[in-house]
């Protein structure tokens, strides 16, 4: 019996090892030979483990969930961001994009076997619980996340609207695990939100970039010209763009965001990776953010978005296509970028569908600003550095280059900006102080369920914003 076995199991490996050769052969057609160079031996180790596992496992493991783990361990192992996607979460990842998700509103990512939250959405059961970027899931109702992949952590934390679920957290500063229940809802994320401040200052906030996030940049900055002339205002005397907390999402929301502040023919960013169509500049034209849209949305744009100061608001929490945004406008000098560094997160994923209904998330390429600096595991340096609060407090939060296994940075490009058609705001030299001579964050920034709130009275770097954009009307004066 034991001969017969080992004699499939031989049979099935060779198999496997033909497919995959097979197919390194096809992928790599017509390129270097370092490249086209079979690894053989480890083809072999490959079938070998197969192999044992087929023959001499406790319990008998399906072939079809062996070779989906072994796909899910190749892309798990080459960066955070990298991953198998099954028919349901690949289903997921296409609503989420059109503005409609279910769950809990995380932004997450994995670090040594637990899952991290990057970022909570805003108005959804993450957020108003409190949830902090940095946070460390360690146990999901009474399931350790030890061991699940992030799929399958994704997938528990997911469920039916109204349904509850108890996350324990790690958090930085706190020495004992902390308990949230949060219950699941149908989130649709309103991804741009908008009000009119005191004395004709205007406020818009991208919660993430999705299919629509442009269009709607452009209907909220014409209802914030409305509100103001409703004010009998002289017209919007300058804009705060918010990013804070922003996890990113579709490239193309992030070149039209930033095509509504910048002049047609202005270069947003441009990626690099190995292979050709992974090589390319992104320009501020209807071509690179127009997708399903037959017109083009910025006729209606009011012509004060282009030339009406600006400061954009970012922190830790802003990431991938925030990055982007932020990143082009400060090279360009078409505003000042304040508040704490991004995230860092500066690779392009590349979703490619597979024939059972599922695809592979893969990285292919990094992004770069207009001036050729590399975001991926650096992130945006803010012109001012305004912490959280007036005493300097900041909590301190995960980034790309604390990530596990996370891409690193690429040397920067050789290239110039293109010349801003505005001046920036003035940088004042100042940066929030620190709290005591230990340099230590005031106790009320560390309480434990306390959600930030975003433009409210208590928002800080929103009134230093403000504040700047004030003094750049005296100037002007």
């Amino acid at each position: 019996m034991s001969s017969k076995l080992k004699q499939v199991g031989l049979i099935v490996s060779g198999l496997i090892a033909g497919i995959f050769i097979s197919l390194n052969f096809s992928a790599s057609a017509g390129k270097d030979a370092a490249v086209s160079a079979q690894p053989i031996e480890e083809m072999r180790s490959f079938a070998d483990v197969y192999n044992a596992i087929k023959q001499g496992y406790v319990e008998p493991v399906d072939d079809k969930k062996l070779i989906t783990h072994a796909i899910s361990g190749m892309l798990a192992n080459l960066d955070p961001h990298s991953a198998y996607l099954d028919a349901d979460s690949f289903k997921d990842l296409q609503v989420s994009t059109q503005g409609e998700i279910g769950g809990l509103g995380i932004e997450v990512g994995m670090e040594d076997g637990f899952v991290k939250v990057v970022a909570p959405i805003d108005d959804t059961p993450a957020q108003r619980a409190g949830l902090k970027p940095g946070d460390l899931i360690i146990k999901l109702d009474d399931t350790l996340v030890k061991g699940l992949t992030l799929n399958d952590a994704v997938k528990k934390m997911r469920g039916k609207p109204k349904t509850q679920i108890k996350l324990t957290i790690m958090r930085k500063g706190e020495a004992k695990p902390i308990d949230v229940t949060l219950t699941r809802e149908k989130i649709k994320v309103q991804s741009v939100k908008s009000k009119l401040l005191e004395g004709g200052y205007g406020y818009l906030r991208v919660t993430q970039f999705q299919e629509e996030t442009a269009p709607d940049v452009v209907k909220h900055l014409e209802k914030l010209a409305k509100a103001d002339k409703d004010a009998k205002g002289d017209g919007i005397k300058g804009l705060v763009l918010d990013l804070r907390n922003d996890p990113g999402g579709l490239l193309n929301g992030a070149v039209g965001v930033s095509a509504a502040f910048l002049q047609p023919n202005t270069l947003v960013t441009s990626t690099d990776g190995r292979t050709e169509d992974a090589k390319r500049r992104y320009m501020a034209n209807p071509e690179d953010y127009q997708r399903s849209h037959k017109d083009d949305f910025m006729k209606s744009l009011p012509a004060w978005a282009r030339t009406a100061p600006m400061v954009v608001l970012v922190n830790a929490g802003s990431a991938s296509a925030s990055e982007i945004v932020a990143g082009a406008l400060q090279d360009h000098k078409r505003a000042v970028v304040m508040g704490t560094q991004t995230f860092g997160k500066g690779s392009v994923q590349t979703v490619l569908p597979l024939s059972n209904n599922a695809a592979i998330k893969l990285t292919t390429a990094r992004y770069f600003t207009p001036s050729g600096r590399s975001i991926q595991a650096k992130g945006i340096t803010p012109d001012i550095v305004v912490e959280e609060s007036a005493n300097g407090g900041s909590r301190e939060r995960v980034r790309e280059a604390d990530l596990e296994r996370h891409l690193g940075g690429e040397k920067e490009k050789a290239s110039e900006p293109e010349k801003a058609t505005e001046p920036a705001a003035p940088k004042p030299q100042t940066k929030g102080k620190k709290n005591g001579k230990d340099g230590k964050t005031d106790a009320a920034d560390e309480t434990p369920h306390a959600p930030v709130e975003f433009a409210s009275l208590k928002d800080y770097q929103l009134a230093q914003a403000v504040n700047l954009l004030k003094a750049w009307q005296i100037i002007k004066r």
